[in-house]
């Protein structure tokens, strides 16, 4: 974990949507208003209280209700709460169910929802049947099916959801999309992204810290330990694509003009929990006899419309640094995150990599450059405020967010279509078209603007 940490530290100091219905979202404030965001949190674990802690550092919102069935995290936030001057908040968790509460309340305009997995989508759809601006941590969905209740639910209620994909507002990521986007690289051609990241430490604790001292996960866990690794005792597949395919979607206007097309996985064989388990709790603990779904290595290949491929790598049960692996590729050249290179057709010497840092500064995207003070620690080297400030932003404007619900379904599918492909030895499976067709006339987001 220090090692990510250092990692988005170095990141972060590299350099110095619409939707097909009408902008109509029930519980928004109105952007004329002066009024306050009136938010609520569902889930304050550690993702959530991060989310909570940069709220309270603006001074258009109002924190209305929060909801988790850990009354220890009631009590953090509360404590949060108190030190910040914010007045309390209603608090809801008695029961699994009790947000259902929290959002019939007319005090709650949005909702920022962090909770397990298998309760994001349930809790989403609730959330715009309610009326209420939703904002939806990562993943959005687990099957195909959830992908098409987000979907359904925002066409049929008006009501609009973001995905806080918070790598899409990375310094690095930032920096090259504006390349993109002045052509740069020429005619984008190829991408590769993935999660590449050692959690052992996340997936196994000893129940009273969130990384971990143990091998314990479950009921006898402490924080994601307590669902996350479940995933990976069930599941083969990509369960956790949105943080490498985010950003290289926006690059390429996917659901925007393009939009993927097919995907093909394949999985290695899974050792890296078992072997993680017998090193530290012995081979005589009760899950040294578990035998993970999960292949440790899952690559993934998707084909979209205007002729692109994008390489997808899950990477998580294994020894390694962290990194997401990214590559972008044009006719003009290309830029990798691994080396921090850069290589661009008459501007670099021929057959010579660049340091990528000198580049990345001279296409600093504009919001880091007018926010990179109120960024300083907000998490993930600063992403973390970029997210909700755009959230924020839509919300007060009663518009689509950068990051809508139809790209919330689409890059979640990947983990159905992974765990379907694997399934059957890399048989290619077609994406469905979660926007009907309208990709074809949609207009791609504005991304290069100071605003949001």
């Amino acid at each position: 974990m220090s090692s990510r940490r250092n990692f988005v530290k170095k990141t972060a100091l590299l350099g110095a949507g619409l939707t097909m219905l009408p902008n109509m979202a029930f519980g928004a404030v109105d952007s004329s208003s002066t009024k306050k965001v009136r938010l609520a949190f569902i889930g304050i674990g550690e993702r959530g209280i991060m989310h909570l802690s940069n709220a309270m550092h603006r001074k258009d919102l109002e924190v209305t209700a929060i909801c988790d069935v850990d009354s220890k995290r009631i009590d953090i936030a509360l404590k949060m709460v108190a030190d910040r001057k914010f007045k309390k908040p209603q608090v809801f968790g008695n029961s699994d169910y009790d947000y259902k509460n929290l959002l019939a309340l007319k005090e709650v305009d949005a909702v920022v929802i962090s909770t397990p997995w298998l309760w994001h989508t349930r809790m989403a759809v609730d959330a715009m049947k309610a009326g209420k601006y939703t904002g939806l941590e990562v993943s959005a969905a687990n099957t195909m099916e959830e992908c098409w209740d987000l979907v359904n639910t925002h066409e049929e209620t008006g009501t609009h959801l973001m995905l806080l994909e918070n790598v899409n507002y990375r310094r690095d990521v930032l920096a090259v999309l504006n390349m993109v986007k002045q052509n740069v690289f020429g005619e984008l051609v190829h991408f590769r992204c993935g999660y590449q990241h050692d959690l052992r430490e996340v997936k196994f604790n000893n129940g009273k810290q969130p990384y971990g001292g143990g091998v314990e996960f479950g009921d006898k866990g402490y924080s994601e330990a307590k669902w996350r690794t479940q995933h990976s005792l069930l599941r083969n597949a990509d369960v956790y694509p949105t943080h490498g395919v985010g950003p290289i979607a926006a690059m390429c206007d996917i659901n925007r003009g393009n939009r993927f097309m097919s995907l093909t996985s394949h999985a290695t064989k899974g050792i890296g929990l078992h072997n993680y388990i017998i090193e530290k709790g012995g081979k005589e603990h009760p899950n040294a006899k578990l035998k993970f779904k999960q292949g440790d290595v899952i690559t993934s290949t998707i084909e979209t419309a205007n002729g692109e491929t994008i390489i997808i790598t899950h990477d998580c049960n294994l020894p390694r640094p962290y990194s997401l692996g990214f590559r972008v590729q044009g006719a003009n050249g290309l830029w990798e995150v691994d080396g921090n290179r850069m290589y661009i057709e008459g501007e670099s010497k021929p057959h010579r990599w660049d340091e990528a840092g000198e580049w990345l500064k001279k296409y600093d995207h504009p919001l880091w450059k007018k926010y990179e003070e109120q960024a300083t620690g907000a998490g993930h080297g600063g992403m973390d405020f970029f997210v909700l400030n755009a959230f924020i932003e839509s919300v007060k404007e009663n518009v689509a967010p950068p990051i809508d619900v139809y790209d919330a379904a689409a890059w979640s599918a990947v983990t159905p279509l992974s765990e379907a492909s694997i399934e059957n030895n890399g048989e290619p499976q077609d994406f469905p078209d979660f926007t009907r067709g309208m990709w074809v006339k949609r207009k791609p987001y504005n991304w290069i603007k100071e605003t949001y």
